[in-house]
C-alpha cells in the first residue's frame, strides 16, 4: 500500500483539533472542528492537499464508518487518498460486494482548477459520517470519494491557473505534473495517475459515479448543469434509468431547492439560443469520463458549474447534486443495480455464438432528423464591446439583466460507426504493452498454452497518416482498414480476451482499429507501419526484370500502376518498390494488425 501522509506531520489544525477532543473524552467532533478554508474564507479561498488529507484522516479518526486508502502516488510523490464510508464498515471491494448495497463514487478535481468537488464532497462526507445529519445517505448506499485525482496538478496552484474562473482566489493547474489532461486518458492510460485510479475502479466496480468540473462558454442563469451518456452508446438498461429517473430528479429537485438547473449543453451559436442547444448528441469518445462509464456499464454523472459564477454558488451547486442523486440511488437502490447488473449481462453475451453478431456502437452523431424538445433557455442579456487590441467586438453578458428565450434542446444520437461483435480476441505475446493496457482495464486476460492454428478475422491497413501535432502526447493515427479470414498461428503463451465477461465493450472499443479511441489511434502499434528491410537496386532489378518476363499478369498490373502513377514513371527506387513489395522478401507483416478476431 502506497502511504498517505502520516498523522503528526499534516500541517493542519482539523486533525489535531479532532484528536484532542477524543483523548479528553468529550462528546465528540462537531461541524466547527471540521471546518474547510473554503469555508472559513466565504469561498473566497480553497484548501491545499495537506488540508484534503488531514480533513479525511480526522474523519477517519472520528468516525468508524471511514476508511482511507491509498491508491497510490503520483510523479511527483504524493499519495492519492481513496476515502471510503460504509456503516457495515466493508472497506474492501469484497466486502462491500457482499453487502448488496449500490457503491457509488465521488471523483473530483480532474481537472484540479476546477476543485468545487472537493470542498462540496468533504463537506458531504462531514454530513454523513461526523454532524450525521445525512447518515441515512449509508442505509442502502457505500460511498467512495477521491478527494482530488490530478494532485500533483492541484498543487500547482495559482490566482493566473484559469484566466476565465471566478474564484476561487488561488487554483490548481488543469493537467497532471507530465502534461496529461486526465479527462482525456481514460482508455489510453499514459497516466500514472489514471494507471493507479484505473485499478481503483475495477477492484469496486461502483453502480456509479460522479466527476465534477467546470465549464465555460457563453454565460447564463443556470448555475449548474450535468449530464450522464444516454444515447445508443450506452447499454440500454443504463441509457433508460439515466432518461426516466437519474435526470428528471435532478431538474426537479435542484429547482426545488433553489437552483437553476439543466442537462449540460452546447449552445449551436453562443450569442443566439433559440438557434438550439445541443445536449448528449455530440460525438461519442470513452477519452471522456462520462462515456468511459458507458463502455464499463455504469452512469456515470459529469458535473458542470459555471465559471462565472462565485465559487461559494458553485460549490453549493455541487454538493446539492451530489446529495439530490444519492438521495435517489438510497431511496431505490434496486433499479440502478439490476439495470448495471443487466448491463454487464448483456456484454456478458458477445461470446455467445447465438449473439455474437451484435452490432457495438463505436461512434454516434446527432440525429439530423430530430425536431427537438421545447425549451424555454434561461439566458443573460448581452451587448458586444469594441476591442482595439482584438481588432473586432466581443460579448459581455449582464447578470443584472436576465432574459428567457424559448428554443429547442436536442439529445438524439443516432450510431454513425459500429462493428459486429467478434467472440473475442487473440493477442500474439510480444504485444506486452498492450495486454497490460486490457488487463488495467479490468479485462480478463488468458494465456495459450499450447500453439494454436485456427481461422481469425484480421485488418490491413492504408492511407496511414499521422497527426502534425501531438494530442495528449501523442501523435494519432487515421487510416483505412480491410478485412478478411485467413489461417494464422498464435504461439503459446498468446493473450486471449474472449467476450463473455462484463467489460466486453471496453476490449471492442480499445482493439477495433475504427473505434475512436483504439489503441491502434494512440499509437501502441506504430511499430507495424514501418518498413525495417530495404533492397539495393542492383539486388532488385534483375529480379524484377526476370519477373517481368514471365509472368503477364504481373506486367499488366505494372502497367496500370505507371498510369495511376504518372509521378513516379521516371522514379527507378519507387519502380523497384513496386516489384519489392510483390515479392517474397517483402514483410507481410507490415501495414497487417497482429490481432485476431
Amino acid at each position: 500500500m502506497n502511504a498517505l501522509p502520516s498523522r503528526p506531520r499534516i500541517a493542519s489544525g482539523i486533525l489535531f483539533a479532532v484528536l484532542a477532543l477524543t483523548s479528553a473524552g468529550c462528546a465528540g467532533p462537531t461541524a466547527s472542528d471540521f471546518m474547510l478554508t473554503a469555508e472559513r474564507t466565504d469561498f473566497v479561498r480553497t484548501g491545499d492537499y495537506a488540508e484534503a488529507v488531514a480533513f479525511v484522516r480526522a474523519a477517519e479518526q472520528a468516525s468508524p464508518w471511514v476508511r482511507v486508502v491509498s491508491m497510490g502516488m503520483t510523479p511527483e510523490g504524493r499519495g492519492m487518498p481513496l476515502v471510503i464510508v460504509s456503516r457495515e464498515r466493508a472497506f474492501t471491494p469484497e466486502q462491500a460486494a457482499a453487502t448488496g448495497k449500490a457503491i457509488v463514487l465521488i471523483n473530483n478535481g480532474i481537472h484540479s482548477g476546477e476543485i468545487e468537488g472537493k470542498d462540496a464532497s468533504l463537506q458531504l462526507l462531514r454530513e454523513i459520517a461526523i454532524t450525521k445529519t445525512h447518515a441515512s445517505l449509508l442505509d442502502h448506499v457505500i460511498l467512495l470519494i477521491v478527494p482530488i485525482f490530478s494532485i500533483d496538478g492541484h498543487e500547482r496552484s495559482s490566482r493566473y491557473n484559469r484566466i476565465n474562473q471566478n474564484g476561487p482566489e488561488e487554483m490548481g493547474w488543469r493537467c497532471t505534473a507530465q502534461g496529461y489532461n486526465l479527462n482525456r486518458d481514460f482508455i489510453k492510460a499514459d497516466a500514472l495517475e489514471m494507471q493507479h485510479w484505473l485499478r481503483m475502479y475495477h477492484a469496486w466496480r461502483p453502480h456509479f459515479w460522479f466527476d465534477t468540473h467546470t465549464t465555460d462558454g457563453a454565460d447564463w442563469q443556470y448555475d449548474v448543469t450535468f449530464i450522464a451518456s444516454f444515447g445508443p452508446e450506452a447499454p440500454a438498461p443504463i441509457a433508460g434509468w439515466v432518461k426516466d429517473k437519474l435526470h428528471p430528479h435532478l431538474l426537479r429537485t435542484l429547482a426545488e431547492d433553489g437552483h437553476c438547473p439543466q442537462l449540460f449543453f452546447d449552445m449551436r451559436d453562443r450569442l443566439d439560443p433559440s438557434k438550439g442547444l445541443s445536449a448528449g448528441s455530440g460525438g461519442f469518445a470513452p477519452r471522456f469520463s462520462t462515456m468511459y462509464g458507458a463502455i464499463t456499464n455504469r452512469p456515470s454523472l459529469l458535473i458542470e458549474t459555471h465559471m462565472l459564477k462565485p465559487y461559494g454558488t458553485r460549490v453549493r451547486a455541487t454538493h446539492q447534486v451530489l446529495l439530490r442523486s444519492m438521495e435517489l440511488i438510497n431511496a431505490e437502490p434496486a433499479k440502478l443495480i439490476d439495470a448495471v447488473r443487466e448491463s454487464d449481462d448483456e456484454a456478458s453475451r458477445f461470446a455467445d455464438p447465438k449473439s455474437h453478431s451484435a452490432a457495438v456502437p463505436l461512434a454516434t452523431i446527432a440525429d439530423e432528423k430530430e425536431e427537438g424538445e421545447p425549451v424555454t433557455f434561461k439566458g443573460l442579456a448581452h451587448t458586444m464591446q469594441s476591442s482595439e487590441a482584438a481588432g473586432g467586438s466581443y460579448p459581455r453578458w449582464d447578470p443584472a439583466q436576465p432574459i428567457d428565450v424559448p428554443t429547442k434542446i436536442f439529445t438524439k444520437a443516432v450510431v454513425s460507426e459500429s462493428v459486429r461483435a467478434p467472440r473475442g480476441y487473440l493477442i500474439p505475446p510480444q504485444w506486452t504493452d498492450v495486454i497490460a493496457k486490457l488487463e488495467l482495464h479490468g479485462l480478463r486476460v488468458t494465456r495459450l498454452k499450447k500453439p494454436l492454428v485456427t481461422n481469425v478475422e484480421v485488418y490491413r491497413f492504408a492511407d496511414v497518416h499521422w497527426s502534425e501535432r501531438p494530442f495528449e502526447g501523442r501523435h494519432m493515427l487515421s487510416f483505412k482498414t480491410t478485412k478478411s479470414s485467413e489461417m494464422r498461428r498464435y504461439p503459446a503463451g498468446s493473450a486471449v480476451v474472449m467476450l463473455d465477461q462484463p467489460m466486453s465493450r471496453v476490449a471492442v472499443h480499445m482493439l477495433e482499429p475504427d473505434a475512436p479511441d483504439s489503441l491502434v489511434r494512440w499509437g501502441f502499434f506504430d511499430t507495424i507501419f514501418e518498413q525495417k528491410e530495404y533492397f539495393e537496386d542492383y539486388c532488385m532489378a534483375p529480379i524484377a526484370d526476370a519477373e517481368l518476363q514471365k509472368d503477364e499478369s504481373l506486367r499488366g498490373e505494372f502497367e496500370a500502376w505507371l498510369k495511376e502513377n504518372p509521378d513516379k514513371a521516371d522514379n527507378v527506387r519507387a519502380r523497384l518498390q513496386f516489384f519489392y513489395q510483390r515479392s517474397p522478401y517483402w514483410d507481410e507483416n507490415k501495414d497487417v494488425y497482429p490481432i485476431g478476431r
